[in-house]
């Protein structure tokens, strides 16, 4: 069965850094688009970045300079680095495989200072 699990969340001060992770399984990795989604305090899914098979990128004009979305088609893994994070980046967050819209676990992020 699919499984995703994101990790790497945590409480950080404004203007800090955060890598993100997602392990994922049970489904072909490297031919799926992914995404980084964030549910905020007030229930607003937001699609924060894309990647597609081949490595094309996209981002949220809010973390765009900021956030950098990446994958390891050979470890099944999907990353978020975070930088320069603003109080307004708050939530969880989760991987998406975007086909379906299959979403794991997420990890909270909490940016405060």
């Amino acid at each position: 069965d699919v499984q995703l699990q994101a990790s790497g969340g945590g409480t950080v001060q404004p203007g800090g850094s955060l890598r993100l992770s997602c392990a994922a399984s049970g489904f072909a990795f490297s031919t799926a688009a992914m995404s980084w989604v964030r549910q905020g305090s007030g229930k607003t899914v937001e699609r924060i970045s894309i990647i597609n098979p081949g490595g094309h990128t996209g981002y949220l004009d809010s973390v765009k300079g900021r956030f950098i979305i990446s994958r390891h088609n050979a470890k099944n893994m999907l990353y978020l680095q975070m930088d320069s994070l603003k109080p307004e980046d708050t939530g969880v967050y989760y991987c998406e495989r975007n086909s379906d819209g299959t979403r794991g676990m997420g990890t909270q992020v909490t940016v405060s200072s």
